[in-house]
């Protein structure tokens, strides 16, 4: 039967699975996709996407997981300290750093400040300067989301047949 824990563990491996699937669809298919698109329609699709993105399901997934890690660790917890606790504790460490930090003053200010950015009034070098400033950045640090959230439901899983074991 399934236990509360139980149930929380799931939950947690089913966001932070989900979060790593979209940063990972972003690195290898959205993002080498947009790429090749001229100045205008790049930003433009990154504009729309960007604003897109912020819809609930994406924020229960998002926010979801930022919490579910933490209380899944907690959940965890015992004296001797548990192998299943101390996966859970580096994949809420990963995602808390790697994820929710790189999201939260690295992606999100360049969104905002391509957000500002008036495609229909620039001129073309203003918009490859935007795209310049944008662009690199963006992708490095949402491959540093890809790189973190994989690692976090590595260690999930890793946690997930410890429980197995365990019961």
């Amino acid at each position: 039967m399934l236990t509360t824990q139980g149930i929380i563990l799931i939950l947690t491996a089913i966001t932070t699975a989900i979060m790593a699937g979209l940063f990972f669809s972003y690195s290898f298919s959205v993002n080498p996709g947009l790429g090749k698109l001229p100045d205008a329609e790049y930003l433009s699709a990154m504009q729309s996407i960007n604003r897109a993105i912020q819809n609930p399901v994406f924020f229960f997934c998002f926010f979801g997981t930022l919490v579910l890690l933490p209380v899944s660790a907690y959940l965890h917890f015992t004296q001797p300290i548990s192998k299943q606790f101390l996966f859970l504790l580096l994949a809420a460490v990963v995602y808390i750093i790697g994820v929710f930090g790189v999201t939260v003053f690295g992606n999100v200010p360049l969104n905002e400040a391509l957000d500002k950015f008036n495609i229909h009034s620039a001129t073309k070098e203003a918009m490859a300067a935007q795209r310049a400033l944008f662009e690199n950045r963006w992708n490095n640090l949402n491959a540093i989301r890809t790189v973190s959230s994989t690692l976090a439901i590595l260690f999930v899983i890793i946690a997930c047949m410890y429980y197995k074991l365990k019961n």
